[in-house]
């Protein structure tokens, strides 16, 4: 009638350094795989700039780790889009104050076109991190099938 997947945690010897879990949760979050095991993808697809790019993975295709917890998870990853929007304007402005200081009226006209053309890729980053904050850490843990 119903079939169940079965997963059970298995005990994992850290001795690389690429098994260590705070460096799949950095993997994650730049490069579009899963926190917990660094290897699934996060989104289905690649780019941050195809159409589709806001589609993600209900789980990890590689742990099976459920990428969407509960509806309205991912409401909280607006604030982190909210914050890497805040820090790249601050960077922008400095730089453009430091080596550009004449041209004021390009920050103006520029960035507006740079923060939409960041959109998708931020939009990205902001949902893996707010995923990977929150994810619960399990040190020598892995998810793996049965």
């Amino acid at each position: 009638m119903y079939r169940v997947k079965i997963r059970t945690c298995l005990i994992i010897n850290h001795s690389h350094d690429m098994d260590n879990p705070e460096n799949h949760r950095l993997k994650g979050i730049l490069l579009n795989k899963c926190p917990r095991c660094g290897q699934g993808d996060f989104f289905i697809t690649k780019s941050a700039y195809s159409r589709g790019f806001d589609k993600m993975n209900r789980h990890c295709t590689h742990c099976g780790e459920n990428l969407v917890p509960e509806p309205g998870f991912y409401q909280g990853a607006l604030y982190m889009s909210y914050a890497f929007y805040v820090v790249f304007m601050l960077v922008y402005f400095f730089v453009f104050t430091f080596f550009f200081s004449n041209y004021y009226n390009y920050f103006l006209i520029s960035i507006i076109p740079v923060l939409t053309l960041l959109f998708p890729y931020a939009y990205r980053i902001a949902r893996r991190s707010w995923f990977t904050v929150l994810m619960k850490s399990e040190p020598g843990y892995r998810n793996a099938e049965e």
